[in-house]
């Protein structure tokens, strides 16, 4: 029998695919109803799917909220993240920055160090852009300007040439096995190129973030990585359990 983790990403497609009821599903997977119901509830648990009579239906991506938006929302937990993370920082690093508010508060606290930036944040350039001791590569490409960040194959190109000791990823949502969640496929392909040009993989995600599966498209992490969070052990355990690293701010 396959294992669950993996039945479920498979029935997901499966769904995407229009295989929506429960007995057709049943008869695809070879396992019982009782035990695709249950597949169904889990899934519906984490809003990757919504419940319909005898079957499911993939959910409805979430809205996509602003940068300006999202800048404003959980403030001081953004800044407890940040913090935390810069002490996993050694001065002189080459770090890749993601886009996003999290990721924009921890560039800030870079302001007076040693490195080298590698990112797609837009608006941590006029920051750093000037400071001493520092030396920032900007990863062009199209921007998005809900979320002021690059994308595209520009900017992918570009990151191929470079390499980094960590970088530091934001997400609309983190789930564990299935990884980070994104509105565009472009953006989980950045994501997912700047995990793999890093030596290091830090996830900076609030509480909100924890099991949030509200947009279509997927970076998954690698088999290590490290999760900086302000959320509670409870919130915390599923991904310890995935194998993640968790700094809780």
């Amino acid at each position: 029998m396959k294992r669950r983790r993996t039945r479920r990403d498979e029935m997901l497609e499966a769904i995407a695919s229009g295989c929506s009821d429960v007995e057709t599903l049943a008869e695809r997977f070879g396992v019982s109803a009782s035990t695709i119901r249950r597949d169904l509830q889990a899934l519906s648990e984490k809003q990757a799917v919504a419940r319909t009579y005898g079957g499911a239906i993939l959910a409805a991506p979430d809205r996509e909220t602003s940068l300006r938006t999202r800048s404003g929302q959980h403030r001081n937990e953004k800044a407890a993240i940040a913090a935390a993370a810069l002490a996993l920082v050694r001065e002189g690093e080459t770090l890749i920055l993601d886009g996003g508010s999290t990721v924009e508060a921890f560039g800030r606290l870079l302001h007076g160090r040693r490195h080298r930036v590698i990112t797609s944040n837009l608006p941590l350039i006029p920051l750093l852009a000037g400071a001493e001791g520092m030396e920032l590569i900007v990863l062009g490409g199209t921007v998005r300007p809900i979320s002021m960040g690059t994308t595209g194959p520009l900017a992918e190109e570009s990151l191929r040439r470079l390499s980094a000791a960590r970088c530091f990823m934001s997400a609309d949502g983190v789930v564990p096995g299935r990884g980070l969640c994104e509105a565009t496929l472009e953006q989980v392909a950045l994501k997912e190129l700047m995990m793999a040009q890093s030596q290091e993989v830090v996830v900076l995600a609030d509480a909100s973030k924890l099991g949030r599966a509200g947009q279509p498209c997927w970076a998954p992490l690698p088999a290590q990585w490290t999760l900086v969070t302000d959320a509670d052990e409870a919130a915390c355990a599923p991904f310890r359990a995935a194998g993640a690293r968790v700094v809780r701010a």
